[in-house]
């Protein structure tokens, strides 16, 4: 039976199964080694949705023949009460395992392999209901048994194409000291089963230029495949095959992944575009990028204006379309306070004629699970080889906290925390405390918020380079004496942020209320409003205008 003979209603079932647990909004970027101003390989993540933000660590070992490995999905969304947990199946584990640390979309290994994720749903047609595995197990697989970003890419590849993708397109970002590649994936289509001997995943690898800059957001990145250039492209096997047979492409014309297998990317007619064309405005600005919808795409790869660090990615993500003419935090939405904080509005709310628009999108978003920032570096030894910047909830909000790959525990505020009810115990909770108190008052509080966040991010990149010189000193004589070391290290500086954003977030409480602030010598401050606001709302005008009626 061909597929286009598959009924609508089996189609939009899987359509909506994929997207339920989708990152609906995330917006990753990758940076090369020569793009980079200390040369390391840089990968980043926003996770815009309701994700497990809980970090946890999987120990790796070696693992005794005809071991299995249970299979769940989907393991991004664990914190849900909503969205149990289903045994998908078990395969073969492999005989030898590396250590990771899980999150919502897994995003780093012991041997300093890093990904970073976003999703892009793609045609319907594709997806596979019979697939064991969705994006975040394919990371898993690739962090547990993959020494080098190609061996991950390679892993996650096989295993998709062996038992089966039944998620929707999703992009990965893979990086390691020396390289980092884009993956993009999506089914098999609708009649593949683990019978059949077709491939149960379509995928493409592209590698990142040395001197390239990337970024994604929601749509497919990959353009046209050049098969012959076997050193920088990787592809599924008989990639070809079904879209010639759905008449999607013509043997003999370039092979577009993007308008193949995401010809209609979701969302309103920006919400792809805005974000991309942001980043790139940033990051090589010189180019002046011109607008483009969904449906036109940029440069997969651009080399940036100038070699570009951590600090430059955080700016980024922290973005609100300042100083452009979609400024969040200057249109009449945002209020008398400059709040760029747009919540989700449903579709049955939007006026007529607009059910198909939305908010604009920028980069920072106040529903964020977590971000980071990662830089790996090939010069140094193993352990140390690989930081990962890594914030909890709101990035424009958050503070990066430095987590090394070779570090074996973190501490419990980390590793847990109830997302259906206020949990104390978890240090998501603060994060996310002070991102919502400060939609009372925007203008007052982010100044306030950015100046207490860089108390503690100054000091870990101040500290930076002796904190990891000390590593390599004592990783020389004792490997497992710097491991324990950079455990130390990370541990207490997520003790010491996690004990003082709680802190600080009840010193916002007890600052600001009641349409005021408390000032130095405790006096109560009125903030007040900007008067051109109060002239736009006609402030007194009631007054007025009854003044008026008893005056005649």
């Amino acid at each position: 039976m061909k597929l286009g003979t598959v009924s609508k209603s089996l189609i939009l079932a899987t359509a909506l199964s994929a997207l339920a647990t989708a990152a609906i909004a995330c917006t990753p970027m990758g940076v090369g080694k020569n793009a980079s101003a200390d040369g390391s390989v840089m990968v980043s993540h926003t996770c815009d949705g309701w994700y497990d933000q809980r970090i946890q660590i999987v120990k790796g070992g070696k693992h005794k023949p005809g071991t299995m490995l249970e299979i769940w999905g989907d393991p991004c969304v664990a914190t849900r009460p909503d969205k149990p947990q289903v045994k998908m199946g078990v395969i073969p584990q492999a005989p030898e395992t590396y250590t990771y640390f899980n999150v919502g979309y897994p995003f780093m290994n012991e041997k300093g392999v890093v990904m970073g994720e976003f999703t892009w749903s793609g045609r319907d047609e594709v997806a596979s209901p019979k697939g064991m595995f969705y994006i975040a197990n394919l990371e898993q697989l690739g962090l547990a048994r993959a020494a080098t970003a190609k061996e991950a890419v390679k892993v996650m590849g096989k295993m998709a194409e062996k038992y089966g993708y039944c998620d929707g397109g999703e992009t990965l970002i893979v990086g390691d000291g020396n390289e980092a590649w884009v993956f993009e994936v999506c089914g098999g289509g609708l009649l593949w089963t683990p019978e059949s001997g077709k491939p149960g995943a379509h995928w493409v690898a592209t590698r990142i230029p040395d001197d390239g800059f990337f970024v994604g957001a929601n749509r497919a990145r990959t353009q046209v495949v050049d098969f012959n250039d076997k050193e920088n492209v990787m592809t599924s096997t008989d990639l070809t095959a079904l879209p010639e047979e759905m008449g999607w492409w013509k043997k003999g014309t370039p092979f577009n992944f993007e308008k193949i297998f995401n010809p209609e990317p979701y969302g309103y007619p920006f919400y792809q575009s805005r974000r991309e064309w942001r980043a790139l405005s940033l990051v090589a600005p010189s180019k002046k990028w011109e607008l483009r919808d969904d449906h036109s795409q940029y440069p997969m790869f651009v080399t940036p204006d100038k070699k570009l660090t951590v600090q430059d990615l955080m700016k980024i993500y922290g973005d609100h379309l300042e100083g452009t003419p979609y400024d969040l935090t200057k249109d009449k939405a945002a209020g008398p306070f400059g709040n760029p904080t747009r919540w989700q509005v449903a579709k049955d709310q939007k006026p007529k004629g607009r059910e198909g628009e939305d908010w604009e999108r920028s980069i920072a978003l106040f529903r964020c699970s977590y971000s980071f920032i990662s830089q790996s570096r090939a010069d140094l030894p193993e352990p140390v080889s690989t930081v990962l910047w890594f914030g909890e909830d709101a990035p424009d909000t958050t503070v990066y906290v430095p987590i090394y790959c070779g570090v074996t525990t973190i501490p419990a505020p980390w590793t847990r925390g109830d997302r259906a009810k206020f949990d104390r115990n978890s240090a998501w909770w603060a994060f996310n405390l002070v991102n919502n108190w400060a939609n009372l008052r925007w203008d007052a509080m982010f100044k306030d918020i950015q100046a207490k966040r860089a108390t503690y991010e100054s000091k870990f990149f101040a500290d930076q380079g002796k904190v990891e010189a000390e590593a390599v000193r004592l990783y020389k004589s004792s490997p497992k004496k710097a491991v324990q070391y950079l455990t130390d290290y990370t541990c207490k500086s997520l003790n010491t942020v996690e004990k003082g954003w709680w802190d600080y977030a009840f010193e916002l409480i007890g600052k600001y209320y009641d349409g005021g602030m408390i000032g130095e010598k405790g006096n109560f401050v009125v903030l007040g409003y900007p008067q051109e606001y109060l002239k736009s709302v006609d402030f007194g005008g009631t007054s007025v205008k009854d003044q008026k009626t008893l005056a005649k």
